[in-house]
């Protein structure tokens, strides 16, 4: 068995992670969120050796353009399954996908290939949000961007992760004095908005253990952090461990948990 993840993009301009399981000649490779075009999301599949054909399904995390992107046309195209919220449905106008897609709910586990998948519940601002973690049987990769606060349910559901997909969309100094709207600068910085460092960090700190391998800094804003500021955030609880972050243009290589 062996289980490894990389980042085709991290940002507001869109964002795509890849997990990939492989148990002898089988290799299943799942892809969560795709918020790029068609054309894009190719180009970024080819940077790694790969196409949208070697995909096995699509997880979409909530509505956001910037997460659900491309996903039901991709999953036309190349038949493969597209997992939801139902509540997501309903924000992209209930389309009709045929018999590819399925519902994915807190809580209840998605056997995909090697892949199961566990969705849990975030607060973020929209309908019925999901974020997840994934194992091979073996290690266990968690994944959590867009949220705006820590909840008891996200940190049970992250626990005795070995790697970690973790946003840091802003520096709450930064995003106070940028040039945003007053109401833009509310939503991001609420409970439903996206996580600052300082509660990125605080989230990591109750996550922490020997078994963790990857901390992946991930949905930084380009005008609110940067790579820096993030990883001054993180390093206090990571100490001498390494600290990826994931850029919007190039997001981040193959990290292997196995």
């Amino acid at each position: 068995m062996a289980l490894r993840f990389c980042s085709l993009g991290s940002g507001s301009s869109g964002n795509a992670t890849l997990i990939e399981a492989r148990d002898g000649p089988t290799t299943t490779r799942v892809l969560v969120d795709c918020g790029f075009s068609l054309k894009e999301l190719e180009l970024r599949l080819n940077r790694i050796g790969l196409g949208a054909a070697d995909l096995d399904a699509v997880f979409v995390t909530h509505e956001h353009g910037d997460h659900v992107g491309c996903a039901l046309p991709l999953a036309r195209r190349h038949a493969l399954e597209v997992w939801m919220s139902r509540g997501t449905w309903h924000a992209i106008g209930e389309p009709d996908a045929g018999d590819r897609l399925r519902f994915a709910r807190d809580g209840e586990p998605v056997a995909i290939g090697a892949l199961e998948l566990r969705p849990y519940t975030v607060p973020h601002d929209a309908h019925e949000p999901l974020q997840l973690t994934a194992t091979d049987g073996q290690a266990v990769l968690g994944v959590l961007t867009d949220a705006g606060s820590s909840t008891t349910h996200l940190l049970e559901a992250l626990q005795g992760v070995n790697g970690l997909l973790l946003e840091c969309n802003h520096d709450r100094e930064r995003l106070a004095a940028s040039s945003y709207p007053p109401m833009l600068k509310a939503r991001i910085a609420g409970r439903h908005g996206h996580l600052a460092n300082d509660t990125a960090a605080q989230i990591l700190g109750a996550l922490l253990h020997g078994g963790l391998r990857h901390v992946v800094a991930a949905h930084l804003s380009e005008q609110n952090n940067t790579p820096e500021l993030a990883c001054a955030a993180l390093a206090p609880v990571l100490g001498s461990r390494e600290i990826v972050v994931a850029d919007q243009r190039l997001g981040f290589g193959w990290l292997s948990l196995d």
